[in-house]
């Protein structure tokens, strides 16, 4: 017990010394350790000269935190209404013959490139002004996912350096993520493409650059065609804490034996060739779901289940219309 009382003593007095010492470090103090990264990293000092003194501390740059939203009954409304259903669905008519023909060059479904469309811009509405050097410094500055920001900083820096965008143009949300698909720095430097034959890779400006630039980077990770995100299920026995979540993958035929049904109460598919993973995000008394690799590739945007579950389920109403 006596042991149990120090070790919660040494790390509070750790977090709180980690805490104290990224208060006493200064914005320029902390962007200076920055420009000495993005040097070891490769980028020209001609890129750090011209850019690094435009860099400001934003303080409304900050890493969104938990949903507020506790269940998947309001989450869904709340997210996916009916005017963003219909919308989706309009945007997919509208624009059908090039979202087919791209969705056949990379091999990604067009439904969830809509899907995820609507729901992390607004189909373009809500692509975010900040500028991404700025962002990505701040979401580091304020210690939460620092590392992650930091690579996300790096990465917009060789954007910039490799005259694939100008500062001007690099511009995104709060937590940095850019375009029509609210993708990150680095998604981009690894996947942008050029969606229309025009020459560019304009993923602010352009949905179907930014389409291709998502389909690739799902195809480059993975993504199958013939599959689709997964289903929602039913138990007839309590499934136990330590299998549940995308972390931990199944075979149909294994997550029979443990009690999982089609919604309907049927047997699951006779198969063994899928790795499956068991989702209950709002508890026992919560729906529940099988969800396959294509969902898990969809973790690239967010890995929260609420968010993944409503793109699903856009993607489900776009591919299914009301009968006239």
């Amino acid at each position: 017990m006596i042991g149990k009382i120090i070790s919660s003593v040494v790390i509070s007095l750790i977090t709180f010394n980690i805490a104290h010492a990224q208060q006493t470090v200064t914005f320029d103090d902390y962007l200076a350790s920055l420009k000495d990264k993005a040097i070891q990293a490769g980028v020209s000092q001609n890129t750090i000269n011209k850019h690094f003194s435009k860099i400001k501390v934003f303080k409304r740059a900050t890493v969104n935190g938990a949903d507020k939203s506790i269940n998947l009954e309001s989450y869904i409304p709340q997210n996916a209404p009916e005017i963003t259903v219909s919308t989706a669905r309009a945007m997919f008519k509208e624009q059908e013959d090039a979202l087919i023909t791209l969705g056949d060059r990379y091999g990604v479904q067009p439904r969830f490139l809509v899907a995820l469309w609507g729901m992390t811009s607004e189909f373009g509405e809500q692509k975010g002004n900040f500028p991404i050097l700025s962002v990505t410094a701040s979401n580091a500055y304020s210690g939460v996912k620092e590392q992650f920001y930091i690579d996300e900083f790096i990465a917009a820096l060789q954007i910039i350096d490799r005259q694939q965008v100008t500062y001007e143009q690099l511009i995104g949300s709060s937590t940095g993520a850019m375009g029509h698909m609210q993708l990150m720095p680095s998604q981009y430097l690894a996947y942008a493409q050029d969606g229309n034959g025009d020459g560019e890779k304009d993923i602010w400006n352009n949905q179907f650059d930014a389409f291709a630039t998502a389909a690739a980077m799902l195809k480059d990770t993975g993504w199958k065609n013939d599959e689709t995100w997964g289903r929602q299920v039913s138990s007839v026995n309590p499934v136990p804490q330590y299998l549940i979540g995308a972390d931990h993958t199944q075979t149909f035929n294994e997550w029979q034996e443990l009690g999982v049904r089609r919604y309907n109460g049927n047997d699951l598919p006779k198969r063994d060739d899928m790795q499956v993973s068991f989702l209950m995000p709002d508890g026992e008394k919560g729906r529940e779901y099988l969800v396959y690799n294509n969902f898990r590739l969809l973790q690239a945007w967010s890995k929260k289940e609420h968010f993944l579950l409503t793109v699903t389920y856009l993607s489900e109403r776009i591919k299914n219309p009301p009968i006239k």
